[in-house]
């Protein structure tokens, strides 16, 4: 909103620094001070409210150290998270951006699924909160939106590399045009572009068109996938808001240089039309998850529930989808791939085992992963700066991808 106001005060007045609003630096800056202040002033409130409506957690007993602790500890945290990501988005975002409609569509679709699980887990008192299959389906949903969106959408394109013409007399360089794509980066290659629709153009030229076949089910596995593994990632004080922050920063990093065409072209990075836009909303997301850790971190006065992990792991599967760098997601969000890995593994081999001799046997001491080095005996503060400083340095290895071919 501020956007188109100080837009309109630029071209009918001239006022001196209204221009300064059409700079992504500018507004992604204040968007970020801005989520920061209101997560923290404004998140203490709504801890005391929930508070006095007697939101608490039902702790389900797993014989972890700590644990009985946290009985009544608030939840449904991640409206913090959600409302301090939406208000300066609202305030400084082009809000006719393709790429910042979705991810406020992500925002209060993930949110509301959420919100719902919370909700019977608290109210209905059911420990076991919405059934799986209604997630998965939400899930889907949203990836089915998100998907349809960035196919079909003309909005959504890149720009093909520029031609280069040696003559003996000049150099002459042919501006490329924006086109329709399903192209995505492969990481660590030289020619670092994978198109879709090859999967089905090696059969048939004719079936090029057809890409969303391949398309829109990779963006609902992707959707699907981070969003759970987000969720499973919060077990412990500060974990997933944590590593979330650093996840998200690195795509926001991404977001920048593809919608930038003098870095993109510097970095041989493909660039992507209007997405850098996505610059300010990642900005307000980082800065609603730093917030949000004053109150999260050990020992947590409020926990974001799947409010707030299911809207984290939908959001950056779009980013990361939207600045097509989803091929990065298993070492970026490493830390979720390994907490969605150890419960696979757990739940595979428990009942291989069964089936083969009869009794289960299992591969970690528990699942998800944290938990394992809980039962091992670290103090989960421990657990959650190690898984930080992992964290950290799979955003590096992600960024250096940039370069290194």
């Amino acid at each position: 909103m501020l956007y188109y106001l100080f837009d309109f005060i630029e071209e009918n007045y001239n006022l001196p620094g209204a221009r300064l609003f059409q700079y992504i630096s500018f507004r992604a800056a204040f968007a970020l001070i801005f989520a920061l202040l209101i997560s923290t002033i404004f998140g203490k409130r709504i801890i005391l409210f929930l508070q006095r409506k007697q939101i608490g957690e039902s702790v389900r007993e797993l014989g972890l150290q700590g644990q009985v602790e946290k009985a009544g500890t608030p939840t449904m945290g991640g409206l913090i998270i959600i409302i301090a990501t939406l208000i300066p988005v609202l305030l400084f975002n082009q809000l006719d951006n393709i790429y910042i409609i979705l991810l406020i569509i992500t925002t209060i679709w993930m949110g509301a699924i959420g919100f719902l699980d919370d909700y019977i887990k608290t109210f209905k008192k059911n420990k076991e909160g919405l059934k799986g299959k209604f997630k998965v389906i939400g899930q889907i949903g949203l990836g089915l939106i998100v998907g349809a969106t960035m196919y079909f959408h003309e909005d959504v394109t890149v720009r093909e590399a520029n031609v280069i013409k040696n003559t003996v007399e000049e150099t002459k360089i042919e501006q490329a045009n924006e086109v329709k794509s399903t192209t995505t980066t492969i990481p660590f290659v030289k020619n670092n572009e994978l198109d879709y629709s090859k999967a089905l153009t090696w059969i048939s030229e004719d079936l090029g068109a057809y890409a969303w076949i391949i398309f829109i089910p990779i963006v609902i596995f992707i959707v699907t996938a981070v969003s759970n593994g987000a969720n499973l990632t919060d077990g412990v004080d500060g974990l997933a808001a944590g590593s979330s922050a650093i996840i998200v920063l690195t795509l926001g990093i991404f977001a920048w240089v593809s919608g930038n065409l003098i870095f993109s072209d510097y970095l041989d990075v493909m660039y992507i039309p209007r997405s850098g836009e996505m610059t300010i909303y990642i900005a307000a997301f980082v800065g609603a998850l730093i917030g949000f850790l004053w109150y999260n971190t050990y020992p947590a006065q409020i926990f974001m529930g799947d409010t707030g992990s299911l809207t984290i792991g939908g959001i950056i599967a779009v980013i990361a989808i939207a600045t097509r760098k989803e091929l990065l997601i298993p070492i970026l969000c490493g830390i979720f791939f390994i907490e969605n890995l150890s419960v696979v593994l757990q739940v595979g081999w428990f009942k291989y085992t069964r089936k083969r001799f009869g009794e289960g046997r299992r591969v970690f001491l528990m699942s998800p992963l944290h938990h394992h080095y809980q039962k091992l005996g670290f103090h989960e503060s421990k657990i959650v700066v190690r898984f930080w400083i992992i964290g950290i340095l799979l955003a590096v290895i992600t960024i250096v991808t940039l370069k290194i071919r």
